[in-house]
């Protein structure tokens, strides 16, 4: 057996060789790193929402709803159940938090039907639980965990248990007419008042479950049905037979100066037969029905007041209010509002504030006071009574009066 003996030169040419090798591999830089192993069907990837265990729904969002049951003109009344569907996703921060499809629960809190010099209803509404399609379920509201060192906005009022989490005031132009004030697929929008907390994976388990919303509209609920008249018949004319004239009488003169001229009376005409009338029959009216409801903006912007007592000084939008008797008074229904205090008429304070409707009506007039650090007290929100929504003062707006 040879063995093979490596003479200098090559030693010299193996190393070169090596020397290259090697400040090729430091001049490449780090190799890439090994592809990820494999994961099972349903594990969260670095992509999905598992890496954030909660999604946070702001208050403020607006989501997009489309009825799945209709709402009666005869029958509707306050406590009655809303059913509707998400109509659109909502996004936070880009990520899908409600898809479309997505149930919602909720019920008529107050309600205005529709008169003979008022044609339009108008519903205040609360909802209660979100339905995905996966079956999990958020009911409406939780506390959710917000304090003043997140959001001091919202911190006021995140714990009151009256607050609804999400609400809407559809406005409806409908006749008196309709059987119906609410149809099948009427679209709204529901507003989420205080955060809504949701579990990041199972949002994300009901995304791989939903499907999208039908793009047909859905079909009507009214049993009304136009149904067109019939034309009746015209008369029938049966022409009469004319009369036959007579013969003029025939005169013979006398030839006689003075004597009479001999007439021969004629013969008088015949009269002739009228025409003879048959009455047609009468058409069949039709059935109209009314113009089917549509949801629209109130374009009548309604002016609220309500009367409070306060029985110690307090602080409202920077100014220090005295015992006694006023009136908060604001314009719009909106979730943010410009509030004055008027008291025998004259406006004396003006803070923002966050217009709230409750789940039910307030039983009495409450105005709500916090203790500040320095000792002074801040109006913070006023319930009125018989009404179901709240007035809360931006924590921001009410600094200290001197």
């Amino acid at each position: 057996m040879r063995f093979f003996t490596p003479t200098l030169s090559a030693l010299l040419f193996a190393s070169q060789v090596l020397g290259v090798v090697t400040s090729s591999a430091q001049n490449a830089g780090p190799l890439p790193p090994a592809p990820p192993a494999a994961t099972s069907p349903g594990a969260p990837t670095p992509s999905t929402p598992a890496q954030n265990s909660t999604i946070t729904v702001p208050a403020g969002t607006h989501v997009e709803l489309a009825l799945t049951s209709a709402v009666w003109t005869k029958s509707a009344k306050p406590g009655d159940p809303i059913y509707a569907v998400t109509d659109f996703p909502v996004l936070v921060n880009n990520q899908i938090a409600i898809p479309p499809g997505t149930y919602v629960q909720g019920q008529i809190d107050s309600l205005t039907k529709p008169g003979w010099l008022s044609p339009h209803a108008q519903f205040q509404m609360h909802f209660s639980k979100l339905i995905f399609a996966n079956g999990y379920t958020v009911s409406l509201p939780e506390p959710p965990n917000v304090t003043a060192a997140n959001d001091p906005a919202i911190a006021a009022y995140a714990a009151a248990s009256d607050v609804a989490a999400a609400v809407a005031t559809p406005y409806v132009q409908v006749s008196s007419s309709s059987e119906i004030l609410l149809d099948n697929g009427a679209q709204f929008q529901m507003v989420v008042q205080i955060p809504v907390v949701l579990d990041a994976q199972n949002v994300a388990m009901a995304l791989k479950d939903t499907k999208a919303p039908p793009a047909i509209p859905a079909k009507s609920a009214a049993f009304c049905r136009p149904i067109p008249g019939t034309p009746g018949t015209p008369d029938t004319v049966i022409p009469g037979t004319p009369g036959t004239p007579g013969t003029p009488p025939t005169v013979i003169p006398s030839g006689v100066p003075g004597a009479p001229d001999t007439v021969i009376p004629g013969t008088p005409g015949t009269p002739g037969t009228p025409d003879t009338v048959i009455p047609g029959s009468p058409g069949t009216p039709g059935r109209f029905c009314p113009a089917p409801p549509v949801v629209t903006r109130n374009e009548k912007v309604q002016v609220f007041t309500g009367p409070f007592e306060i029985s110690s000084p307090v602080i409202v939008g920077g100014t220090r209010l005295a015992a006694g008797n006023y009136e908060a008074k604001w314009a719009g229904p909106a979730p943010s509002a410009q509030v004055e205090i008027v008291q025998k008429g004259k406006t004396v304070a003006t803070a923002s504030a966050r217009i709230l409707m409750l789940d039910g009506k307030a039983a009495s007039t409450v105005p709500e006071t916090r203790t500040n650090p320095d000792g002074t007290i801040t109006l913070n929100s006023l319930r009125f009574a018989g009404q179901a929504l709240a007035v809360y003062f931006d924590p921001g707006a009410s600094a200290s009066a001197p």
